[in-house]
C-alpha cells in the first residue's frame, strides 16, 4: 500500500517492519475513505531527513476533509479554497508574533528548512477526526524523537497529544513549548500569544543553527 522508497535514514526505524503491516492491514479493510492520499502519508518523514531537523511541530491527526490535507501537519493544499480552521489561527499567532502575514497555505517551504511537520496519528477516515487513533500510529511518533534525541531540537507542541507524545523530550537539552491546539476550539486557551515563531527562532540563533523564514517563500 505504502512506498517506502524516499523514506532515507527515517527507513531504518522498527515500525517499518513491526507495526505498518498490521496498520496496511487495517487500512485495506477500512470502508471509508482515508485521508491523506496513499503516497502523501509519510511526506513528512520523506521531506526532512533526520539530520536536517531543527524544528519539530506536531500535530494531532489529517485535516478530514476531502482535498485539504497533504502529508504535512497543518499545511492545507493550494487549491483548497474552503476555511484555515487551524492553519488561520497559525498564520494569526505569525502576524501578532513576528509582523509577518503569510498567504501561502502550503507549508513545504518550512519542511524544507528543517521543519519536520508530523502528526502523532497519519491517517483519518474522511469525516471522522482521531478516527484512526487505535491502529498504532502513535509508535512512530515514539521512534522519530527517540531518533531526533541525539540532537538538539526546537519542539513546538500543540494540543494535548502532542503534548503527551513528547512527553519524555528532554527539556534541558531542546526548545519545548508546550500550548493549545490552534483549533478554533481551543486556540484561545493558551495557542494565541503564545510567541512560538520569534520563540523558537531566539533558541535557533542561540544554538548556531539560524533562523526558520516562517513568511512566504521569496519568489524566484
Amino acid at each position: 500500500m505504502f512506498s517506502l522508497a524516499h523514506l532515507g535514514a527515517w527507513g531504518e526505524l522498527p515500525f517499518f517492519t513491526q507495526e505498518l503491516p498490521a496498520i496496511e492491514a487495517a487500512l485495506r479493510a477500512e470502508t471509508r475513505q482515508f485521508l491523506p492520499p496513499a503516497p502523501l502519508v509519510f511526506d513528512a518523514l520523506e521531506r526532512v531527513q533526520p539530520d536536517d531537523v531543527r524544528v519539530v511541530i506536531l500535530g494531532q491527526d489529517p485535516y478530514h476533509t476531502p482535498g485539504k490535507a497533504h502529508g504535512l501537519a497543518f499545511s492545507i493544499t493550494a487549491d483548497f479554497g474552503g476555511r484555515l480552521d487551524s492553519l488561520g489561527n497559525i498564520f494569526k499567532e505569525l502576524h501578532s508574533d513576528l509582523g509577518i502575514t503569510r498567504t501561502r497555505t502550503e507549508l513545504d517551504d518550512w519542511a524544507d528548512q528543517g521543519v519536520l511537520l508530523l502528526n502523532t496519528i497519519l491517517t483519518v477516515p474522511q469525516g471522522v477526526a482521531k478516527g484512526h487513533a487505535k491502529l498504532g500510529w502513535q509508535t512512530l511518533t515514539e521512534q522519530v524523537f527517540a531518533k531526533l534525541a541525539r540532537q538538539p531540537c526546537a519542539y513546538l507542541l500543540w494540543g494535548a497529544p502532542a503534548n503527551k507524545a513528547a512527553a519524555r523530550v528532554d527539556q534541558t537539552t531542546n526548545f519545548k513549548l508546550e500550548t493549545a491546539h490552534p483549533s478554533p476550539l481551543s486556540a484561545h486557551r493558551g495557542f494565541l500569544g503564545s510567541q512560538p515563531f520569534s520563540r523558537c527562532n531566539a533558541w535557533l540563533r542561540s544554538q548556531g543553527r539560524g533562523s526558520i523564514n516562517w513568511g512566504d517563500p521569496e519568489a524566484v
